[in-house]
């Protein structure tokens, strides 16, 4: 590996030391259901609806079922239906000699401990976004594949307002309550489409004025608007944003991100900068995550 800590000696012109440019928080762990559990897997349980029968004469038999079957004895119950998210463990370490310290004008452990620390927040979003979409873990050990009914779009079209009116649709079709938080989850491109769209950036249709503050406002049911440069690319030209509810996602969190810095005697007690978390991520509820599936392109 290519040592470049030199690039920061004396002779740098900078006084402090400047992290590139880059993500430094998880843009998408406020947005799901996170439990924090010291277990290597995590179940996630599910009510089915009920039905209410009619009840058409006088003394019938209490219904026993939550479909309203009138099944005695409780054999038709309401369904209830569990996803399993399982534990993985990520890291990022660096090592700083005692030499680079001497030579350097700023004392590099603090900004490369920062460094690590935001690499290890945009795993958390690259799990839950993974998670989204992939074949998610029932609590039998089978899987259930992301179905193409939750899919808006195949690749070919911008993003406009007719695809985010569509998510809507699969939304209220699910029965998904109106008022339980979404979140869309677009790129750049798709944010510079849709603040070039007229009934979303005028103060005619919207309250903010998304070109004044550079912010997309909430619109069309969707509580928060998340950029995101970690989103999938299926093909070249290609990417699949996501829609999905506050409840749709569960975030199992065994071990949250530590740092740890100490010497090392096998490396002439150079210090090593360590972070690590235990996280794992599951689909909970199909019906609120929608996949869009966009042409990465603004025409």
């Amino acid at each position: 590996m290519t040592i470049t800590i030199s690039n920061a000696y004396v002779q740098s012109f900078e006084r402090n030391v400047r992290l590139v440019a880059q993500q430094g928080e998880a843009k998408l762990r406020n947005f799901v259901h996170e439990v924090m559990d010291n277990s290597k897997a995590h179940n996630w349980d599910v009510l089915g609806s009920a039905d209410a029968r009619s009840k058409t004469a006088a003394r019938m038999v209490s219904p026993a079922g939550g479909d309203g079957s009138g099944a005695v004895g409780g054999t038709a119950g309401l369904a209830w239906t569990r996803r399993k998210s399982t534990i993985a463990t990520y890291d990022a370490g660096e090592v700083i000699e005692h030499e680079d310290i001497a030579q350097m004008l700023a004392d590099p452990n603090a900004p490369v401990t920062m460094a690590l620390g935001n690499a290890m927040k945009r795993k958390v979003d690259d799990v839950i976004i993974a998670a989204a979409t992939a074949a998610a873990k029932n609590g039998d050990d089978t899987t259930t594949a992301f179905t193409s009914a939750q899919t808006v779009g195949n690749g070919t079209t911008v993003i406009d307002l007719d695809d985010l009116l569509a998510i809507q649709e699969i939304f209220l079709g699910n029965d998904v309550d109106v008022d339980e938080e979404k979140c869309l989850v677009i790129g750049p491109t798709q944010y510079r489409s849709l603040m070039s769209i007229e009934k979303i950036t005028s103060a005619d249709y919207q309250s903010l004025k998304a070109l004044a503050s550079g912010y997309l406002p909430n619109f069309l049911g969707f509580h928060h608007v998340i950029l995101s440069n970690r989103l999938a690319n299926p093909a070249t030209g290609q990417i699949n944003c996501l829609a999905f509810t506050t409840k749709a996602i569960g975030l199992h969190v065994a071990a949250d991100i530590s740092a740890r810095v100490a010497e090392r005697s096998d490396m002439s007690f150079a210090w090593q900068l360590y972070c690590a978390m235990s996280i794992g991520a599951v689909r909970v509820e199909d019906k609120k995550v929608v996949k869009l599936h966009l042409k990465d392109a603004t025409s």
